[in-house]
């Protein structure tokens, strides 16, 4: 399975949500790739920096920030049982490349109804890329979610107003994750029972079981 995890909006944690994604399948014995296609190259960074403080590699980091990403991704994705794409903010012609080879776009916002109504452009590319490509599966991803749930009610149902659907499992706001990126870690490796730890696993769980 191709994931593309795409927002116009920076900051809504695609690569923190991507790396962890991308963690879970890999230590569940799949074989991962994930692309970093945001010309910033944070999970570039990300790779690098675990590399420095000695840790061993879990999945393959590949930097493809092109607009030939589609073609690509294909020839990677047949050594992989699953490839991974942070998408960049803001760069239209990649994330067209990205639509067009994901099977599934996961649309990262956070828990603000601004986040809900900026996302019309998102979907607008989505809808796009399903000319082509029918088949394509979308979901909202609530991340960076905090105490205030009652904001994050508020938010998921303003993206109730659209499809695609929003997925059950929710990300919360925690400094485990700031942490664990420091160092080149998944926050599985620095609080393995922790409540960020769970997230993820719950999440990752959610998405592998969407069926493209």
């Amino acid at each position: 399975m191709i994931v593309a995890l795409l927002n116009q909006k920076g900051g809504v944690g695609k690569t923190t949500l991507a790396l962890h994604l991308a963690g879970e399948w890999a230590g569940k014995g799949k074989r991962v790739t994930l692309i970093d296609a945001d010309p910033q190259g944070s999970a570039l960074d990300w790779s690098q920096q675990r590399a420095r403080e000695g840790l061993p590699r879990l999945f393959g980091v590949v930097g493809l920030a092109r607009d030939t990403l589609h073609r690509e991704a294909h020839e990677l994705a047949r050594d992989a049982d699953h490839i991974v794409i942070d998408g960049p903010p803001r760069v239209a012609g990649l994330m067209r490349s990205a639509l067009l080879v994901a099977d599934l776009a996961l649309v990262p916002v956070q828990p603000s109804p601004f986040d809900g109504w900026a996302s019309a452009e998102m979907l607008s590319l989505i809808g796009e890329a399903r000319i082509y490509r029918p088949e394509l599966v979308a979901r909202f991803a609530l991340n960076r979610c905090g105490a205030r749930t009652v904001i994050a009610r508020e938010t998921a149902d303003t993206l109730a107003q659209y499809d695609p659907p929003v997925l059950a499992t929710t990300i919360g706001q925690r400094v485990a994750f700031a942490g664990a990126a420091q160092s080149g870690r998944l926050v599985s490796e620095t609080d393995e029972n922790g409540p960020a730890a769970r997230e993820v696993a719950a999440f990752a769980t959610e998405v592998g079981r969407i069926t493209p």
